[in-house]
C-alpha cells in the first residue's frame, strides 16, 4: 500500500468519525429540544388553572359568567376580597387555619429533628427495631386510624377544641425518617469536636446539627405546613361549630351558600392558598437541595 493510499484511508476514517460525531450531536440536540418542549407543555398545563384562578378573582361577576370567557380581566375588580370578609367570618377561619397549621408544623419539625438525631447518631438497644416500627406506621392509611383517634380525642374531652385539631399532628413518622437520613450525612467528627469543647448534647443539637440540616428542615416545614393547611377530613370530624372552622371547611361552605358568586369564590380560594405560596417562596432555596440530599445514606 502506497503512502497516498494510507493518507486517503486516514482521511476517510476522520470524515467517518466526524460524521458520526455530527450524527450524535444532532440526536442530542433533537432530544434536548423534545425535552424542553415536553417540559414547557407540562408547565403550561400545570400553571394554567392556577393562573386562571388568579385572574378570575379580579373579575366582576358579569365578566366571570361571560361567554365566551375572557382570560384577562377587562377591568380588574379589587373589591372581591373585601366582600368575602363581609359575607362570612373569613378572618376567623383564617386564624383557625394558622393556629392549627403553625403549631403542628413547629412541633413536628422539632420532634422529628430530635428523634432523627437520636436514631442517626446514638447507639442503644433496639434502635433498629424501634426505627422500623416507626416506619411501619407510614404503611397505615390515615382513614384507618380515624376511628381510634376520634375515640381517644373524645374521651380526653378535646372534641370541638383547638387541642383536638392539633394533637394528632404533633409528630410525623415521615419527618423522623427524613431527618434521620439527612443527619446521618453529618460527620461524627463534628459532634465529637463539640463534645471535647464541653458542649452539651442539646447545645450540639441546636448549634451544630440544626444549622447543617437547613435544607431538610425547610423541606419538612413546607411538606408539614401544606399538609395541615389543606387538611379536610380530620377537622370535618372533630369540629362541629362555626367558630372553629378552618379554611378547607369554610371554602366548601361558602361555595355552597353563595354558589352563584363565582368571582367571590375565586377570591376566597386565592386567599386560602396565599400562605403556602409565601412559605414556598421563602423555602425554595433549600427545597430542591433537601430533596436531592435526603436519603443518600441508609
Amino acid at each position: 500500500m502506497t503512502r497516498a493510499d494510507s493518507l486517503h484511508i486516514a482521511g476517510a476514517d476522520r470524515r467517518t468519525k466526524t460524521s458520526r460525531r455530527g450524527g450524535r450531536t444532532f440526536v442530542q440536540v433533537l432530544g434536548r429540544i423534545l425535552t424542553y418542549v415536553l417540559v414547557a407543555a407540562g408547565a403550561v398545563a400545570t400553571a394554567t388553572p392556577f393562573v386562571w384562578l388568579i385572574l378570575s378573582s379580579f373579575k366582576s361577576l358579569q365578566e366571570v359568567v361571560l361567554f365566551p370567557p375572557t382570560f384577562f380581566p377587562k377591568k380588574p375588580v379589587f373589591s372581591n376580597f373585601r366582600e368575602v370578609f363581609s359575607m362570612i367570618p373569613f378572618g376567623r377561619y383564617y386564624l383557625n387555619s394558622i393556629i392549627t397549621s403553625v403549631i403542628p408544623t413547629v412541633a413536628t419539625v422539632l420532634t422529628s429533628s430530635m428523634t432523627g438525631m437520636g436514631f442517626a447518631k446514638y447507639r442503644f438497644a433496639g434502635r433498629s427495631l424501634l426505627f422500623w416500627i416507626i416506619l411501619s406506621t407510614m404503611m397505615v392509611p390515615f382513614p384507618a386510624t380515624i376511628v381510634p383517634l376520634y375515640v381517644m380525642v373524645s374521651r380526653a374531652g378535646l372534641v370541638n377544641t383547638y387541642a383536638g385539631l392539633i394533637v394528632v399532628g404533633l409528630s410525623s413518622a415521615f419527618g423522623i425518617f427524613m431527618m434521620r437520613q439527612f443527619i446521618m450525612s453529618i460527620p461524627d467528627e463534628l459532634l465529637d469536636a463539640a463534645r471535647i469543647d464541653g458542649a452539651s448534647e442539646f447545645r450540639i443539637f441546636l448549634q451544630v446539627v440544626m444549622p447543617l440540616t437547613k435544607p431538610a428542615v425547610a423541606t419538612l416545614t413546607l411538606f408539614t405546613f401544606t399538609s395541615h393547611w389543606g387538611a379536610y377530613i380530620w377537622p370535618l370530624i372533630v369540629v362541629n361549630s362555626d367558630r372553629l372552622r378552618t379554611l378547607p371547611l369554610a371554602i366548601p361552605y361558602f361555595s355552597g351558600q353563595y354558589f352563584s358568586f363565582q368571582n367571590l369564590i375565586n377570591a376566597a380560594s386565592l386567599m386560602s392558598i396565599a400562605p403556602v405560596l409565601v412559605l414556598f417562596m421563602f423555602t425554595q432555596r433549600y427545597f430542591v437541595q433537601g430533596i436531592a440530599l435526603t436519603g443518600l445514606k441508609s
